[in-house]
């Protein structure tokens, strides 16, 4: 049989195997993000919206922009955006928030004793929701006790999902977890009914920065964090990397804080200074 191989006209060729090795194989030294035979098709789809972007004709173009002096300094970014994946809602496993809630914060506000702020990380925040759910819990605990305050720090490689989280504006659709109570008193309405937008209240807003961080590059934190948020990111990695990665944020809280991880993330059996509390909840030692 003979196999045309040659690309419709205005599509480039296919992504080889030995060009998707090589973006693989740099992917994961970059983001620790595995990179399978299995995810090539995902891969090529979403480079091809970079090759339409920059107006290149095939992928070999792409490799070579990328590894210039130019792609090394303005490409990475786009690159980072268009591997990594943002999937996250309002009150996400919202069995943690609970426990932040009920049990934590008493006792960490009881610790604190009005000495200085609540100091909380939200690693791999995409879009914001996951801070911003973190933020409604603490204001309402801060607004039945007067000594306890709090700030934020939200982190992820995405530029693109941090703008967005800087924003804080949603589609009416987002909120359908968020409390009605919570509702009220932290969300606003756009003006133009048509639009079915909110946007999260400025005094949550300001209590939270945004900043770029990537796992894979050495990081210190200004001062050690109470409460961390770093769910659904190491899953991406392998298990070597994620131990590494934990040891690294475990060294960015302060003794007797906690990490809260995803459901589907697993601490067993890593030499880590973290203790389990409740099912992916952890206490460092």
């Amino acid at each position: 049989m003979n196999r045309n191989t040659n690309p419709l006209p205005g599509r480039p060729a296919p992504l080889s195997d030995k060009d998707f090795r090589v973006f693989a194989e740099f992917i994961t030294s970059k983001l620790g993000i595995k990179m399978p035979s299995s995810k090539k098709t995902m891969l090529e789809a979403r480079l091809n919206k970079r090759l339409r972007v920059l107006g290149l004709p095939g992928f070999d173009s792409y490799r070579d922009f990328l590894f210039s002096e130019t792609g090394q300094r303005d490409e990475l970014p786009h690159l980072y955006d268009a591997v990594t994946t943002n999937t996250t809602h309002f009150f996400r496993e919202s069995k943690h928030f609970d426990v932040l809630r009920d049990t934590l914060l008493p006792g960490l506000h009881a610790r604190l004793r009005g000495s200085r702020e609540l100091r909380v990380w939200s690693a791999g925040c995409s879009t914001g929701e996951e801070p911003y759910t973190l933020a409604m819990v603490l204001a309402d605990f801060e607004a039945q006790h007067s000594s306890f305050s709090y700030r934020m720090l939200a982190t992820d490689i995405s530029t693109r999902v941090l703008e967005a989280a800087a924003r804080g504006v949603y589609v009416m659709d987002k909120i359908d977890d968020i409390p009605s109570a919570f509702r009220k008193k932290y969300l606003l309405r756009s003006k133009d009914k048509k639009k079915r937008l909110i946007r999260i209240v400025p005094e949550l807003r300001h209590r939270i920065v945004f900043r770029r961080l990537n796992f894979m590059e050495p990081f210190r934190l200004n001062k050690p964090r109470d409460v961390v948020f770093c769910r659904n990111v190491v899953i991406y990695f392998d298990r070597q990397t994620q131990e590494r990665l934990f040891r690294r944020i475990a060294d960015q809280i302060v003794s007797g804080g906690y990490l809260f991880t995803g459901h589907s993330e697993s601490l067993t059996g890593m030499n880590v200074p973290l203790r389990a509390v409740a099912p992916t909840i952890y206490q460092k030692i």
